[in-house]
C-alpha cells in the first residue's frame, strides 16, 4: 500500500505516528509544511519538519509536542546575555545542533530535500519526508499594533505575538515562482491513496496546496481527510485565528467547503459535528481525540477504511 499525507506540525506528526502504526508495512510519504521555516541566528530553522522528524523517530518532547525530549537552553541563555534577538523563539542545545548540520549542508549547495532525507538518515521516522518545495517560501502575516500596519513572518505572529493580534491577511511569499520539491509529483502520481491529517487547513496543509502542481496533482486520486476542528473549536493551537483572517468560519463544515469537493473525496468528522455535509464528499463521524496512541491509530485506520472504500 503506498500513502502519501500532506502535513504540517503537532498534529499531523501524531496522526502520521498512528497512522504508521496502523500500516506498518505501508509506503508512507510525507509531504512536509515549508511556509514556516524562519531563518534565526543564521540558521535555517523548518519547525514542521523537524516535529514530523522528531516525533517519528522518538525524539520529540511528548510534553509540549515540539522540539526536543531530555533538552537544555544553554546557548539560548547565552544569546539573551549578549541581547541577542529574537529572544522569543525558544530553541534548545540538541535543537540547534539540527539547524547547524542543515544549515551547513544548504550554504555547501545541497536542496532542502537532500539535507532532510540526511537528517532522516539519523533519525529513520519509518516514512518517506519530502519538503513541499525546495525553493523557499515564508509565510507572511498582515497585521496593525502599535507599530503601525506591517507584515510579519509568521512565526512572529505565532510564537510571539500568539495569534492575540488579529491578522489582516496571511501570504505565502514566494509560492508563485516555486516547485514542487523532487519526488513530490510522484509520490502522489503513484499513491493508493492521499490522506489529510487534522492539521491546520490555512497554514499547514493551505500552504502546501498553494505550491503550484500539488493541488492540480491531486485530483483523480482517492483523498480522505480529518477534520482539525471539533465542536466550532481547534483540536489544538490556533486555527481558528487562521480561518478568521481569510473569512472562514471555524466550523467542519467549512473546513469541509474549504478543501472542496474538487479535492476531498471523504472527510472524517466528530460525533458532535455529524450534520456535516457536501455534495460529491463521503463524510463519517468518528472519535477524533488523539488522546493515546491505539486512539490514534483507530483515527488513522478509520481514514485508511474510509479510503479504500471510495476507491472501489
Amino acid at each position: 500500500m503506498r500513502i502519501v499525507s500532506l502535513a504540517g506540525g503537532i498534529g499531523g506528526a501524531r496522526f502520521l505516528r498512528g497512522l504508521r502504526a496502523a500500516v506498518p508495512d505501508a509506503e508512507i510519504t510525507v509531504i512536509g509544511n515549508t511556509g514556516d521555516d524562519i531563518t534565526l541566528f543564521g540558521l535555517r530553522v523548518c519547525p514542521d519538519l523537524d516535529t514530523v522528524m522528531y516525533t517519528l523517530g522518538g525524539g520529540i518532547n511528548e510534553e509540549q509536542g515540539w522540539g526536543r525530549e531530555k533538552e537544555s537552553h544553554v546557548v539560548k541563555e547565552e544569546l539573551a546575555a549578549y541581547g541577542v534577538e529574537p529572544q522569543w523563539f525558544g530553541l534548545g542545545d540538541r535543537d540547534f545542533a539540527t539547524h547547524i548540520v542543515r544549515s551547513q549542508m544548504l550554504e555547501a549547495g545541497y536542496t532542502l530535500s537532500q539535507v532532510t532525507e540526511a537528517l532522516c538518515d539519523r533519525w529513520q521516522p519509518g516514512v518517506r519526508l519530502l519538503p513541499m518545495s525546495d525553493d523557499r517560501c515564508e509565510t507572511h502575516v498582515v497585521i496593525t499594533d502599535e507599530q503601525g500596519r506591517r507584515a510579519v513572518h509568521f512565526q512572529e505572529w505565532w510564537v510571539r505575538l500568539r495569534a492575540s493580534v488579529p491578522a489582516e491577511s496571511i501570504a505565502l511569499v514566494g509560492a508563485d515562482t516555486a516547485s514542487p520539491a523532487p519526488g513530490v509529483l510522484a509520490a502522489i502520481e503513484a499513491a493508493d491513496f492521499v490522506i489529510l491529517p487534522p492539521s491546520n487547513p490555512v497554514v499547514s496543509i493551505g500552504t502546501i496546496l498553494q505550491i503550484p502542481g500539488i493541488r492540480e496533482a491531486l485530483t483523480g486520486k482517492t483523498v480522505v481527510g480529518v477534520s482539525p476542528i471539533i465542536g466550532g473549536a481547534p483540536v489544538r493551537g490556533m486555527a481558528d485565528a487562521c480561518l478568521t483572517a481569510i473569512g472562514v468560519e471555524t466550523s467542519a463544515q467549512a473546513v469541509l467547503s474549504l478543501y472542496g469537493s474538487d479535492l476531498l473525496d471523504g472527510w472524517l468528522v466528530a460525533p458532535e459535528d455529524s450534520s456535516v455535509a457536501l455534495e460529491g464528499v463521503r463524510v463519517e463521524a468518528r472519535p477524533l481525540l488523539m488522546s493515546d496512541p491505539d486512539a490514534t491509530a483507530e483515527l488513522a485506520r478509520a481514514a485508511l477504511t474510509l479510503a479504500q472504500e471510495l476507491s472501489r
